[in-house]
């Protein structure tokens, strides 16, 4: 049998107008995936190769090539779509669990999208964000239940607060951007998230593959991982850094371990991770020494002895059916923060099963682990963080208002440095010079202007805040927290709008 029988069909095909081609072959020399070449005439592509990074279409002078999809090579299906099938073929001809990158990409309801915001109108006015003050800021860390001062009745102008606070920082917008290794994405994509979040005042996630000394300047506003692996932590990984965080499940791959290609692990990365070059960075499933709400208090109880009680200690988990509970658990086992990811959030690396069919949407994570705080007199001790496609400023909105203190972001900000989402960051041939570590490529990300890109992001996000909570008749973030009488459903399960706590639209 031929095995062009077996060939798996191109998503994309390279499109070449000679005429316009200058055959300057920059093309060839920008595409790290070898889709383009010159044959000694013309420039030729060769289309199961092309992933639609874009590359050829931004560098080429003479606007000569389109990438357009290949839509004529399969005949249409309602069951067995063009998806499914590649899956089949893929997996017939390798035998393997299929790996993938960003977020789920299946097209799935997104609630965030059934909820509308409530406005002020009369009785209840508006504030005007550009001439009255709105707070934005919020403090990162376990608060106390109540406070107790010392007041004596002979001197009573001499009080004095007797609560001791656990350890807490303040961060200028509810945004941190969530965890992304060194490794995962290159030298220069972390060095700019760095710098954006230390000149905005808010938090990066430092992800599981510890921290480069380069970096420890920047540890006031880093959140250092302690995942199964252990990659690269020492005690100057953990007193260099603003808080740390256990990373028990991730909402791409729940109930799953990290994945770095040994493909990606090059001097820099071997370094830091402590790993040897070149070889496999994985972290096994569970945490060995954590099989109970006990071992993981422990656990936190050593992180704290170890940073001398300076930092927060948080638990990040996937977004998954019984979150709440064990959000529970994390409280009262001494955490400072809770971070959830939801099913939709984003990876370098994970089998694509999971990313795509595991854990459940942050929305309704929020609510329900927010709800049962509530009930166990813990939600205003604890500072929740929330993440998992949060893609915009509505979305950040919306989720403060089911219960988010804070949210993380990645996507967005790799798409803010150039990333066009073709989800093969696992291969290290990042187009774009973002998730890889050849150094060819890395040089192609300008630190400069990824880093000024995040900056405007954000403050475009943290303004557009300013503006719907002044149209709420609102002038703090934290009084948008948890405040769910300011969002309506709108879609079709009125069971989803119960569960989220928040009423359908015209009641």
């Amino acid at each position: 049998m031929s095995s062009l029988t077996h060939k798996i069909p191109s998503y994309f095909k390279v499109k070449i107008d000679q005429d316009l081609c200058k055959k300057c072959k920059r093309c060839t020399t920008h595409c790290s995936y070898g889709v383009l070449s010159f044959n000694g005439e013309k420039i030729v592509s060769d289309d199961d190769k092309c992933v639609a990074c874009n590359r050829c279409v931004a560098m080429c002078p003479g606007k000569a090539i389109r990438i357009i999809e290949n839509d004529s090579y399969l005949p249409p299906h309602g069951n067995y779509t063009r998806r499914i099938r590649n899956i089949i073929w893929r997996q017939s001809g390798d035998g393997g669990v299929l790996l993938s990158a960003t977020g789920n990409d299946r097209p799935i309801r997104v609630i965030f999208d059934d909820l509308l915001l409530d406005a002020c109108q009369v009785t209840n006015p508006s504030i005007d964000p550009l001439r009255e003050t709105i707070e934005t800021k919020i403090f990162f860390g376990r608060k106390p239940q109540k406070l107790e001062f010392n007041y004596n009745i002979e001197t009573p102008d001499d009080i004095s607060l007797k609560t001791d606070f656990s350890p807490n920082f303040e961060i200028d917008m509810p945004i941190m951007i969530g965890h992304m290794s060194l490794g995962s994405i290159s030298y220069n994509a972390v060095m700019a998230i760095y710098q954006a979040v230390k000149e905005l005042n808010i938090l990066a996630g430092s992800g599981e593959g510890g921290l480069h000394k380069d970096f420890y300047e920047y540890g006031p506003n880093i959140i250092t991982e302690i995942a199964s692996g252990r990659f690269g932590v020492d005690i100057n990984y953990l007193q260099n850094a603003a808080g740390i965080e256990i990373k028990i499940g991730q909402g791409a791959k729940p109930g799953h371990g990290g994945h770095l290609p040994g493909e990606k692990v090059n001097s820099l990365i071997s370094q830091t991770r402590m790993i040897p070059k070149g070889s496999d960075a994985l972290s096994p499933y569970p945490h060995h020494d954590i099989y109970s709400i006990e071992d993981l208090a422990q656990l936190i109880a050593a992180l704290k002895e170890a940073t001398r009680y300076k930092v927060p200690i948080g638990v990040k988990i996937a977004a998954v059916h019984n979150s709440a509970p064990i959000a529970v658990g994390i409280a009262r086992g001494g955490a400072d923060f809770i971070s959830i990811d939801g099913f939709r959030g984003g990876t370098g690396a994970a089998p694509r099963i999971i990313r795509d069919h595991a854990g459940i949407p942050i929305e309704l994570a929020i609510a329900a682990v927010d709800e049962r705080l509530r009930q166990e007199n813990l939600r205003d001790q604890i500072t929740l963080v929330a993440g998992g496609s949060v893609r915009y400023s509505a979305d950040l909105i919306k989720a403060i208002a089911l219960g988010a203190d804070v949210c993380m972001v990645g996507m967005p900000v790799l798409i803010a440095m150039g990333c066009r989402v073709c989800q093969q960051c696992f291969r290290g041939l990042c187009s774009w010079g973002i998730a890889t570590q050849q150094e060819y490529l890395v040089r192609r990300l300008d630190i400069d202007v990824a880093r000024n890109r995040i900056i405007n992001l954000f403050h475009s996000w943290n303004e557009e805040l300013k503006e719907v909570l002044g149209a709420m008749g609102i002038d703090s973030v934290e009084s948008l927290r948890s405040n769910r009488d300011r969002l309506r459903y709108i879609g079709p399960n009125p069971r989803i709008a119960e569960i989220l706590g928040v009423k359908h639209a015209g009641e």
